[in-house]
């Protein structure tokens, strides 16, 4: 791992536990048993590893969603593949996704502004799927925003409960997750 790595690890580390506002430069070089001064060698400023953070993971969920993503599956199959694919986005590294769901809001412009696009372009991908489904007659939901929201809601707080040694592994979780959000919890 090369220096800037390990300082963008440790920092995402850093920001999960403290936040953003509350983690200095001078708690990151001490976390990485250096100098304050010498990180400036690898990285602009702590901005610049929160942008790092949050691009990488934003990119991360579109090329999982567009992996699995097949337009000629049914609204369903497709809902069910853009879950997985976010909750294995989501299991693989929990503290920078937890850095990119809450501490985005420290952006400055116009990097908040490029995250926010981001964001809804992809609640979006999602919102078409779901009115696919309902045009056909597949999902019947009340409107296509509150149930895409619902769903990123409830899949956002893995981060915060899943444990890679765990009951469950992150495939199982997002099956499960899968098929309580398509179904509910009534037995048919």
């Amino acid at each position: 791992m090369s220096r800037k790595e390990q300082i963008e690890k440790t920092a995402t580390a850093l920001f999960r536990k403290r936040g953003f506002s509350a983690t200095s430069m001078r708690d990151l070089a001490n976390e990485l048993g250096i100098e304050a001064a010498s990180i400036y060698s690898h990285i602009r400023s702590k901005e610049e590893i929160l942008q790092r953070v949050c691009f990488r993971m934003a990119n991360e969920f579109f090329e999982a969603i567009d992996k699995v993503d097949d337009p000629e599956a049914t609204a369903s199959a497709r809902l069910q593949a853009a879950i997985t694919a976010h909750v294995q986005v989501l299991t693989k590294n929990t503290e920078a996704s937890a850095v990119f769901l809450y501490e985005w809001r420290h952006l400055s412009e116009p990097y908040h502004a490029e995250f926010l696009t981001l964001r809804d372009r992809y609640e979006k991908h999602f919102r078409e799927i779901i009115k696919a489904g309902i045009s056909i007659g597949e999902f019947k939901v009340p409107d296509e925003k509150f149930a895409v929201l619902t769903i990123l809601s409830g899949l956002n707080w893995i981060h915060t409960w899943y444990k890679p040694d765990g009951k469950m592994n992150a495939e199982e979780i997002a099956a499960n997750l899968a098929t309580m959000l398509l179904n509910g919890l009534k037995q048919t």
